[in-house]
């Protein structure tokens, strides 16, 4: 017998099934060809994902916003080992493969070298005067997002269909498009960040079952006072590693590593009770919990201090030999970033507090180019690159978030059943976007949300499975409820069609581009 793609899908409860029922049962009743689109439906989501971030990946040949630090930067570290200045006119020069303009001096750099070094891998292989040569590293890497994005629904849910769903939403959405394309830091965050959980609910698949076995095999009628701590998890090495990764491109990654630590010690606190564990708080914070620290912090630790080997290596970077003690610099030169990402107050056009950012008030604009030639029939035309998402992904995703929390916090106070895959999407959406909200003051970009786009989808993906329907709901309300998330998808992919050229900065007509603009803030 095989699962039900959506739950309530396989229900034939009060009546004949209904259309998507039959469609399922007449393509995916023989496990040989469910099996087929289990492979079938990521591979093609992902090909998906890679059209819309490879095509035409070199437009347009400048150096866009923070491109001038991070592209540049890049090349330094790959020829230097450390982020050198430029001088005057570099990004031109940049543009036509003249890095003459690279200095010795070095340059204070406020993030962490990783994602420079992914960025700089492109670059050595298509050459510095290649604007797609800046651009495919993030470009791989966010496809490779949309796939993990499916792993991790396909983890929570066991369900194809939803899995697909949510790679389908991750794959057309403009946030995870724009930040493909651009060789900035963000995107590749997010897919660490990712990664990173989904490597968690890997173990928590792995070590709960045995947890609950083995104090269930150990007490048989009465309660035991310890539970086993568990040592050999290596998913929660492999969350190490990712998580690691994602501080050194930028450290909000420490955000999300000190989240996934606590979220850790609770499923593990919460399964000890499940299992009969007397001493169930306690067992999980100061045994489980100090083995889970070791398994996780030190590999991300570790991780961390090798992604500035070129600083450690060299002699030329920033701070190198403000003291006699290579680590003494180091420290120094950390301390000076925090200093720097503290204070940073100053103005900018684009800059949008975390407040606003569910509301998506402010977008912030990467390129704006005009076309004064003839084009589609005007005599004007305007190519921008905006990181306005997928307005119904995102205000659908911001609800979904709303929906889960307070389906979560009910369970909670009254001690009913939940899924436990709500968890994940609110724990990711509170470690990427809670701590900005602690800094009013600091200049930040709405773009920074595309590493809670993720959660996001996968908060509107589980939501749609519960509009589906469930197995004991009758057959009118599986019927509803299953043509209305037909409908919200098709809505979806009509909308990223007609954003797409703003995302990867067609020249359009003026009037097109202004029918973009559903807020004046989004000019």
């Amino acid at each position: 017998m095989t699962a039900p793609l959506l739950p309530g899908l396989d229900a034939r409860i009060d009546g004949r099934p209904t259309a998507w029922e039959r469609l399922r049962d007449a393509w995916l009743g023989d496990p040989a060809r469910l099996r087929l689109v289990s492979w079938l439906a990521p591979t093609l989501i992902t090909l998906l994902a890679a059209v819309l971030r490879v095509v035409g990946l070199g437009h347009p040949h400048t150096i866009v916003f923070d491109e001038t630090y991070y592209v540049k930067d890049a090349w330094s570290l790959w020829v230097q080992g450390y982020e050198g200045s430029w001088r005057t006119g570099a990004n031109e020069m940049f543009a036509k493969g003249d890095t003459s303009a690279l200095e010795d001096t070095a340059s204070f750099v406020v993030h962490p070298p990783l994602g420079k070094w992914l960025i700089a891998l492109g670059i050595a292989a298509f050459g510095p005067g290649s604007s797609f040569g800046w651009r495919v590293s993030t470009a791989i890497i966010g496809t490779l997002t949309v796939l993990v994005v499916y792993l991790l629904a396909k983890a929570l849910t066991r369900s194809t269909t939803v899995a697909s769903i949510a790679g389908l939403l991750m794959a057309v959405d403009g946030l995870g498009i724009v930040l493909s394309r651009i060789g900035l830091l963000d995107g590749i965050l997010t897919f660490f960040i990712v990664l990173g959980i989904l490597f968690l609910v890997y173990d928590r698949r792995q070590t709960m079952p045995r947890l609950e076995d083995r104090a269930s095999h150990e007490r048989g009628d009465d309660p035991t006072l310890w539970g086993r701590v568990f040592w050999r998890r290596p998913w929660v090495i492999a969350a190490g590693v990712a998580l690691g990764a994602a501080t050194s491109v930028k450290w909000s990654g420490a955000y999300v590593l000190a989240a996934a630590g606590i979220y850790l010690v609770v499923t593990d606190a919460l399964a000890r009770r499940r299992a009969g564990v007397a001493l169930w708080p306690t067992d999980a914070v100061l045994r489980q919990g100090l083995a889970s620290f070791v398994l996780l912090v030190p590999v991300a630790a570790a991780v961390y201090v090798a992604s500035w080997s070129g600083w450690f290596l060299t002699t030329g970077g920033y701070d190198r030999q403000i003291t006699d003690n290579v680590l003494t610099s180091w420290v120094k030169y950390h301390s000076d970033i925090l200093a720097f990402h503290v204070g940073l107050t100053s103005s900018h056009p684009y800059a949008s507090p975390a407040w606003q950012w569910p509301l998506l008030v402010r977008p912030t604009a990467f390129w704006v180019g005009g076309q004064n030639a003839p084009c589609f029939g005007t005599d004007h035309c305007i190519g921008t690159i905006t990181s306005i998402p997928n307005p119904l992904i995102w205000y659908l995703g911001v609800a979904a978030a709303v929906y889960l929390l307070v389906r979560f916090v009910r369970g909670l106070v009254l001690r009913s059943p939940m899924p436990w895959s709500y968890a994940i999407p609110l724990v990711g959406l509170a470690a990427t976007y809670l701590p900005w909200l602690a800094f009013p003051e600091r200049t930040i970009f709405q773009f920074y949300t595309v590493v809670m786009a993720p959660f996001l989808i996968l908060a509107l993906a589980l939501a749609l499975r519960d509009i589906a329907g469930r197995r004991s709901d009758p057959r009118h309300r599986r019927q509803s409820g299953q043509r209305t998330v037909v409908v919200i998808l098709v809505l979806i992919v009509l909308l990223s069609a007609f954003f797409y050229p703003l995302w990867i900065g067609l020249p359009v007509p003026w009037w097109f581009w202004q029918a973009h603009n559903w807020m004046i803030t989004w000019i």
